[in-house]
Order: C-alpha cells, then structure tokens, then sequence
C-alpha cells in the first residue's frame, strides 16, 4: 500500500477547477470548502457543477475527496444561539458534501468557553447528532462519513486531547445516522503536545491513535509543518520541511507501516507562485513512491 497524497485547492470560478488544479501540481487526492468557510450563508451546490467535478475526478483519478467545513462552526459553544447556528450551519455541510460525491467531511469540534470540558464534550455530540438526523433524506448522504479533527490544544478548545474526540464519538455515534471517524493533523498534534516529529515520539503517538481512537477510524491526516514547537499550542502552519516537524519528521510519518495507506491532506501556505505544487512534490518524494 501506499500513502495517498493530497491538497486543498480552490473551488474559485467552478466547482471542477478544484479537482482540475490539484491533478495539474500532482496530488492525487484533495480537500475543498464547498462554500466561504468565514459566511454563514452559503448557496446551494448548482446540480450541473457538481456532476462535471464528478466527471473530473473520475477521469483524472482524484481519490479521496474531502470538505472542510466551515470555521465558524462551534458545536460545543455554551452560547445556544450559537450552538443552534452552527448545527443548522453543519447540516447544510453535509447535504453540500453529499452534493459534490465527497468521501470525507472534516469538522473541528469547538470551543467550549463559559462551561465545562464535559459539557463542551456533550453539546458537541448533541449538535452532531441533530445535524445528521435533519440531513439525512437519503442512502447518498449515508455515504458521507464525518471526520472529527484534533486541534492544536488552545483555552477551553475540543480535541486537543485524542480522547476529546473519542469522548465526542462515544456520545454521538449510537444516535446518528452517519459514521463518525478522525482527521489527524500534524502540526495540531504537535502543537497539541504529541511529539510526531521524532523517532521514539511518533512511535508513542501512532501507538496512543491506535490505543484512544483506533487507527482503522483515522483515514485521513491533514500534513502541516508547524511554526510552534512541540506543546505550543500555536495553531500556525508551515511548509513542509519550515518547521518544527521537518522533513525527516515527515519522511518517518509516510513510511510509517501503520500509516502507509492513510490519506495525507497538504493545508501548508502558498506564500509563493508554485508553493503548492512544491508541498506535493515534497510529500511525494519523502513518502519514497
């Protein structure tokens, strides 16, 4: 098996661009936002751009697809108005993910300010759970399968810890009616505190996802460099290689024999023309396929 390797690309000007774009600097797997991930307010996926990103894929061999979702959503806010926002926001995620034919739907699980880790634990599965029962019309959207994300581990913010998100799982999976899995990222993990850049802590890490999460659960991990280093907290990306990872850190992650047929996401800046086709070119090199 080999590591599928990945990026986010832009849906600017038509749906397929993205798909378009990301077999162009070489990813073979990619991740979009179907709507502005900073408006509350988003159109309806046009029925006809969805079926020629379909096409695109198909015939360009882009496999997986993933969506973000949007980063206003907070389904552990203490705030019920909010929390309320976010989960009609999130449902309206899901039906546009099912739209596009994607395979993924990734989601940061919130921040619970104003209550407690339990409580931000709790709202959080309620909110998925009612997103999915509201989206749920037919076997497409079944077909969706939602992706907690762990996070870089900052004040009162969910995931953090692998067992925030296997907590959220616990209360929410036996109640909904999609599957609910995890997107590990990299430089969350580290900043989180999970040393997956040296040898001795990578092995502790994939051994603590297998123990907490179950690595069969994790499909897809999210490669990001880190600004911060380990334990920062500091939610900053870097190219790979520019950061507190490196690229020996990433060469020992893709061979990993556990991760080897893992989707790697890139979500690394693009500061420069041609950034993003080097992060691809990067990934794929130290992968050694």
């Amino acid at each position: 098996m080999k590591p599928r390797i990945g990026i986010h690309t832009s849906i600017s000007g038509a749906l397929e661009n993205a798909a378009l774009h990301a077999a162009a600097i070489g990813a073979d797997a990619f991740q979009i936002f179907t709507a502005s991930p900073r408006m509350w307010r988003a159109p309806a996926i046009d029925p006809a751009q969805a079926e020629k990103l379909k096409a695109a894929r198909e015939r360009l061999g882009l496999a997986p697809l993933a969506v973000h979702a949007s980063y206003l959503v907070n389904l552990a806010s203490s705030s019920e108005e909010l929390r309320a926002r976010s989960t009609a926001a999130f449902q309206a995620e899901i039906e546009r993910a099912a739209a596009v034919g994607a395979d993924y739907l990734i989601v940061h699980p919130g921040n619970y300010k104003g209550g407690t880790l339990e409580e931000g634990v709790a709202r959080a599965a309620k909110s998925l759970v009612e997103s999915a029962r509201c989206s749920v019309t037919g076997n497409v959207i079944s077909r969706v399968l939602v992706l907690l994300e762990n996070t870089a581990g900052g004040t009162n913010q969910l995931g953090g810890r692998l067992s925030d998100l296997a907590a959220i799982r616990a209360a929410a999976q036996p109640k909904m009616p999609l599957k609910l899995g995890f997107c590990i990222d990299t430089c969350h993990a580290l900043a989180a505190g999970y040393d997956v850049a040296s040898a001795a802590g990578l092995r502790k890490t994939v051994a603590e996802i297998d123990r907490v999460l179950g690595l069969d659960n994790v499909p897809v991990f999210h490669a990001n460099d880190s600004i911060g280093a380990l334990g920062s907290h500091l939610d900053r990306h870097a190219n790979i290689g520019e950061g507190a990872i490196g690229e020996e850190g990433f060469r020992r992650i893709l061979r990993h024999p556990r991760l080897r047929g893992k989707t790697f996401l890139l979500e690394t800046p693009i500061d420069n023309e041609g950034d993003d086709r080097l992060n691809v070119e990067t990934l794929r090199r130290l992968s050694g396929v």
